[in-house]
């Protein structure tokens, strides 16, 4: 008799998966912190000269 079972990911796979997404995050939001300012007001800029 055969059965079938189903393949989970192997934890080291999930880990390195995780790590990537972790780090991906991270220099997303140190981007963010040291640039947030200016993306602000270039998006606030941006919207006010489609009002004039």
């Amino acid at each position: 008799m055969r059965s079938e079972t189903k393949k989970s990911l192997s934890p080291l796979i999930f880990a390195v998966v995780a790590g990537g997404l972790a780090l991906v995050f991270l220099l997303a939001f140190r981007g963010w912190i040291t640039n947030g300012a200016d993306i602000f007001l270039s998006l606030a800029q941006s919207g006010l000269a489609w009002c004039i």
